[in-house]
């Protein structure tokens, strides 16, 4: 039996998914991706090449999300289950096999190119669940027992994050999944407990400090002291957030124009084009800057709920805004980081920071938001949800 036996396939031409695409968020996505291309001319001072290679990316990424919009979207339904296990396996395969890099073990090398199986993880995790919390109907969805296997499905792979470790990923990968699960309608007692128990595991993180079971590393104990007092240890485990602030400070509220940023130009700001690129772009545009940039950020979140909200079926409607709502996290973590209102966890800023897996991932998201947008009225068995 093919895959659309179970729904009349709804037929539309390739012309008419062109207009049904939703073409001002695809203009909102290259409006922030233009700013990304900017700044890594600026912090390769006009010289590194970093600018080219993303923009090229960019439109590698591009091509991808346009062509996965335009497949049905019951396709990638179908597909789901397969593409949650070959994410794990990719987890799986960098614990036996990927390179170590910024004292992590988080790649995969081919030679031609380094690839990190985490970042597909958090788009293959949501498709996953989304498509779990459409069979399962929105009554089973709410009640406690069907929680088991979402929760599963959202540890398994923060476990293999964590062991590489990436913290910063894991929280991530937890967020996008428990955005699917409070879209999916999952029982408010769930987030009650959830929120005592993350009272109580930050009440154990702290307890196990220096004893024969402690959770976290020494380095990530030493994160959460500076990020509770910066100077502590300036030129230590403080410097990357004392920089910033200093930069940030120094933009004020014009900032110091184009390329003209002293922190960035004069390599004081470390990670300058990835987890600390915000940073380099307040202190060259200021405050004005930042909260317009802010603005481009949410009026994009905005524009991915606004669409959810038209998508007929529920496995849209959880697909669609549980990626936007894992994008507000993505953004939201890492400008909370470089200002000092978070601990440093490594989490870029999301179409701006150098990186080309979170680039591709980040398009492919946005192409299953499209998919499910086109194909918006699509008809799927009832029985399903």
């Amino acid at each position: 039996m093919s895959f659309f036996d179970e729904a009349p396939r709804q037929r539309l031409s390739l012309p008419a998914r062109f207009l049904r695409l939703h073409w001002p968020l695809i203009a909102l996505i290259a409006a922030v991706a233009t700013v990304g291309f900017f700044m890594m001319h600026s912090v390769g001072r006009g010289q590194a090449p970093w600018a080219q290679q993303q923009m090229t990316r960019f439109i590698v990424g591009g091509g991808l999300m346009v062509a996965i919009a335009l497949v049905d979207v019951r396709f990638w339904r179908k597909i789901a289950y397969l593409a949650y296990a070959a994410g794990v396996a990719g987890l799986v395969a960098v614990d036996v096999m990927g390179v170590v890099g910024m004292g992590a073990q988080r790649w995969i090398d081919f030679g031609f190119v380094r690839f990190q199986p985490s970042e597909l993880m958090k788009v293959a995790l949501v498709l996953a669940l989304a498509r779990y919390y459409h069979d399962i109907g929105p009554v089973r969805a709410g009640k406690l027992l069907w929680l088991i296997p979402a929760l599963l499905m959202i540890a398994a792979p923060c476990a293999l994050v964590l062991i590489q470790p990436d913290l910063g990923t894991a929280v991530l990968l937890g967020l996008g999944g428990f955005s699917a699960m409070f879209l999916a309608g999952a029982s408010w007692w769930f987030f009650i407990l959830m929120a005592l128990g993350l009272g109580g595991a930050i009440w154990a993180v702290f307890a196990s400090q220096g004893t024969d079971w402690q959770l976290l590393r020494d380095y990530q104990y030493r994160r959460i002291e500076v990020f509770l007092d910066p100077t502590q240890d300036p030129q230590g485990a403080g410097y990357h957030i004392n920089q910033s602030m200093i930069a940030f400070g120094s933009g004020g509220v014009e900032g110091k124009g184009y390329m003209a940023g002293s922190q960035t130009q004069l390599d004081f700001l470390p990670e300058k084009r990835t987890d600390f690129i915000f940073t380099t772009f307040a202190e060259e545009f200021g405050m004005i800057g930042a909260v317009s940039l802010l603005a481009l950020y949410t009026l994009l979140v905005w524009m991915c709920l606004a669409s959810a909200l038209r998508i007929r079926h529920s496995f849209g409607r959880i697909l669609a805004g549980s990626l936007a709502m894992a994008f507000f996290c993505y953004y939201g973590i890492n400008m909370a980081m470089v200002m000092g209102l978070a601990p440093v966890v490594g989490v870029p800023l999301p179409l701006i920071s150098y990186g080309g897996t979170s680039m591709i991932a980040l398009m492919c998201a946005f192409g299953l938001m499209l998919s499910a947008f086109v194909y918006r009225d699509a008809p799927f068995d009832t029985r399903r949800g």
